[in-house]
């Protein structure tokens, strides 16, 4: 592959990754889709080693920021119900909004139903925050097991091919 599409490649894999920071994007699965073809390109046991490295950690972290959070809602008392009113919230905020409404809904679905569920502020906002928290963990979870794939990508760039 020759380096501007290596070049183009990296960038792609890069935009993934911002783009779990900044929802607007399906970050992991375009840094995947990226390495994939790259390694369609390569056709080298390099290539191959790297996209199944790379399926498997973008894989788990696609389970892992699931589980791990949603574990952690229920421990806190969090129903499904105000996450998915927060979900639905943010969804609408982010065509009201653009891009930062789904900062500010999907906070605000939360805090509604969890306001109308427990009835005082300080129970609902208490929530709010921990379904604010298991939200962070989950993007940082992700966030990680992408930037984890760009690397064994960019070293195998940089020093195996």
């Amino acid at each position: 592959m020759n380096s501007v599409a290596t070049f183009l490649v990296g960038v792609a894999i890069f935009v993934g990754i911002i783009g779990i920071v900044i929802p607007v994007l399906p970050g992991a699965i375009l840094s995947l889709a990226a390495i994939l073809i790259w390694a369609l390109e390569e056709q080298s046991a390099t290539g191959w080693l790297v996209l199944s490295a790379a399926v498997v950690l973008i894989g788990a972290s696609q389970v892992v920021k699931y589980v791990v959070p949603e574990r952690r809602l229920r421990e806190s008392g969090v129903p499904r119900r105000s996450m998915l009113i927060g979900i639905l919230l943010g969804i609408v905020g982010f065509f009201v909004i653009p891009v930062v409404g789904m900062f500010v809904g999907f906070p605000i679905g939360i805090y509604a139903s969890e306001r109308q569920r427990l009835g005082t502020h300080e129970q609902a906002w208490t929530s709010t925050k921990h379904a604010l928290r298991a939200t962070g963990l989950s993007i940082l979870i992700e966030f990680i097991g992408t930037s984890l794939a760009a690397a064994v990508w960019l070293v195998a760039v940089l020093f195996l091919v």
